[in-house]
């Protein structure tokens, strides 16, 4: 079911839209060009096949925007806002990791809830070592890669283990989601902790485990978006915000596995 929020955001979207129109030129005038501008966006890695998907949209309804992405873990994003490299939207894999950019004042207004994701065991298609669940990975015979438990999805993967009464050993913990998915790709390791939407964007190079625990309290991950304060594009900002949050934003979203807020 989609949220009131969201149902709000939708018509904001539609009411920029329906100004943008009202604008334009009339009385045969000549429109101007629009100015060049650059809207910096600090994303989740997980989010950059849909983020990816949906900038050719967005900068083609917005004449003379670029869109440019710094995709990493969102603990290393969110410590890049506050210390104040130049961003103007932080949208990450967690609550708390946003907290981090409210707390130091970084972040206008409330930030958006719009998407959630659950956990998989990413395996190599056919899932040769035969991978069932978490208690699966435990022991010599199987090497898997996790995220750092600083990150969301490194968080996501504690709480499953608390959840499963299982302690994993594994021979990597990396810094985002994505280098967790490569690791398996290149085989590299047997198995990695991922997002369902990592598993999907590969298109079949690995294949996906469920296991009960990725539902636990604290192994689903919210995403959270919000402009940085202080952005000299704040109402640009706010335009991929409603846009993400909208009809084409949903749509693409839903499309790589992600559920809507």
């Amino acid at each position: 079911m989609i949220s009131a929020r969201r149902l709000v955001l939708t018509a904001l979207a539609a009411a920029v839209t329906l100004g943008v129109a009202a604008c334009g030129s009339s009385g045969g005038e000549q429109q101007q060009a629009a100015p060049a501008r650059t809207l910096t966006i600090s994303a989740a890695a997980s989010l950059t096949d849909v983020y990816n998907q949906l900038k050719p949209q967005f900068e083609q309804a917005h004449p003379g925007t670029t869109v440019r992405f710094n995709f990493g873990g969102s603990d290393t994003l969110a410590q890049q806002v506050v210390q104040g490299v130049p961003t103007d939207v932080l949208a990450t894999a967690s609550p708390k990791t946003m907290q981090t950019a409210q707390q130091a004042g970084r972040i206008e207004g409330q930030p958006v809830t719009y998407a959630a994701n659950s956990l998989q065991i990413a395996v190599a298609p056919g899932n040769p070592k035969q991978i069932a669940n978490l208690q699966s990975l435990v022991g010599p015979q199987v090497t898997e890669a996790i995220c750092q438990p600083t990150v969301p999805c490194g968080q996501a993967t504690q709480a499953a283990e608390r959840a499963a009464g299982v302690t994993l050993d594994p021979v990597s913990q990396d810094p985002d989601v994505r280098t967790v998915l490569q690791r398996v790709t290149t085989r590299n390791v047997d198995a990695g902790i991922v997002y369902v939407t990592d598993v999907k964007a590969t298109n079949g190079q690995v294949q996906g485990v469920d296991f009960p625990q990725a539902s636990a309290q604290g192994a689903g991950q919210t995403y959270p978006i919000g402009v940085v304060a202080g952005s000299q594009n704040a109402d640009l900002g706010q335009q991929w915000i409603q846009f993400i949050t909208g009809p084409q934003g949903d749509a693409a979203l839903t499309q790589a596995g992600f559920q809507l807020k």
